[in-house]
């Protein structure tokens, strides 16, 4: 055996320096109010509030987003630069990052008003996007459709009234699906909505002419036929083939398919609920009809929505401008 050289022979007994084990420290997850906290009370706010399951959901999916993908899981930790970091993470369009921004920012702001922050520094943040103008639906679009539909058959008969009823009034089609029979008075030629079923709670009068008043009192009888045969019970305007709810999901329903399929069977491009309800308030913009009325009309709960809804193009706006020289 080899001896060792005494340079690299340690002398200082070192027998019990490693005796204890070692502190392992956990990192400890930053104090302050939960983000998950804040998501659940603000979503009991909305659910009283009366809004819509998607709103609701729209908030739990892109919050909860957020948090996945920056890590932040308190409210004292938020800042713009999270924001960012979420933002940048998507390969989506900026169109789409626009909307995800915007439920975010109205969860932002909830929390603010409730005192969960202290400062607003999400309303600098933005996103540049080329906004097309969107169309509404013409009335030789809508006259082309509805000389095509036949009215012998239940489900056709019923998708007519519900295009033109949309296209007379600017009826949302999620309050379309929720309308009963006696929100309609044939005689009086009046659509009376009450405000449980529309988005800004306020009930609206809306007018309709002899045509749709005929094919809403023919839909109604066959209703009670269609209810009769499939043994259901409900006072639905508008009904499914088996006479149940048109509504298949909080955001779809039948009427939204059907107006899908006749699009693309006939090569209508504006024939959807949006586009019918667009064409309803810029009808009311060619006639005369002031910025305040269309607005009261379609169910705004401000005006700043309707000037954005009405979105003209510049040919538009010079024609519109030319009756005041």
């Amino acid at each position: 055996m080899t001896k060792r050289k005494p340079s690299l022979t340690v002398r200082r007994d070192l027998s019990d320096i490693f005796d204890a084990p070692p502190q392992i420290t956990t990192p400890q997850r930053p104090e302050g109010f939960s983000i998950q906290n804040a998501l659940a009370v603000v979503i009991r706010q909305m659910e009283a509030s009366g809004l819509r399951e998607r709103t609701i959901s729209d908030y739990e999916l892109h919050v909860n987003h957020f948090t996945e993908i920056t890590g932040v899981t308190v409210m004292e930790e938020l800042n713009a630069d999270c924001i960012y970091t979420w933002l940048s993470s998507m390969k989506v369009s900026n169109q789409t990052k626009l909307t995800r921004l915007k439920c975010l920012k109205a969860f932002l702001s909830k929390c603010f008003i409730n005192g969960y922050l202290t400062h607003n520094f999400w309303n600098s943040i933005k996103i540049r996007v080329d906004s097309p103008v969107k169309e509404g639906a013409t009335d030789r679009e809508v006259k082309i459709l509805l000389a095509m539909l036949d009215l012998t058959k239940f489900v056709e008969l019923r998708d007519a009234a519900a295009i033109l009823l949309m296209y007379q009034t600017g009826i949302r089609v999620g309050t379309l699906a929720q309308l009963r029979e006696d929100h309609v008075k044939v005689a009086s030629r009046l659509l009376m909505v009450d405000g449980g079923i529309v988005k800004n709670h306020e009930s609206i009068y809306l007018p309709i002419d002899d045509t749709l008043a005929r094919l809403l009192s023919a839909l109604i009888e066959q209703n009670a036929l269609v209810r009769e045969a499939q043994r259901t019970n409900n006072d639905y305007l508008f009904l499914s083939k088996n006479g149940g709810t048109i509504q298949t999901s909080p955001s779809n329903n039948n009427i939204t398919k059907r107006l899908s399929v006749y699009a693309k069977e006939y090569g209508l491009k504006n024939i959807n609920p949006h586009a019918l309800r667009r064409g309803f308030a810029k009808n009311l913009l060619k006639k005369g009809a002031n910025v305040a009325l269309i607005s009261k009309a379609l169910g705004h709960s401000d005006l700043a929505i309707t000037t954005r809804y009405l979105h003209l193009d510049k040919d538009e706006v010079a024609e519109s401008l030319r009756k005041f020289l």
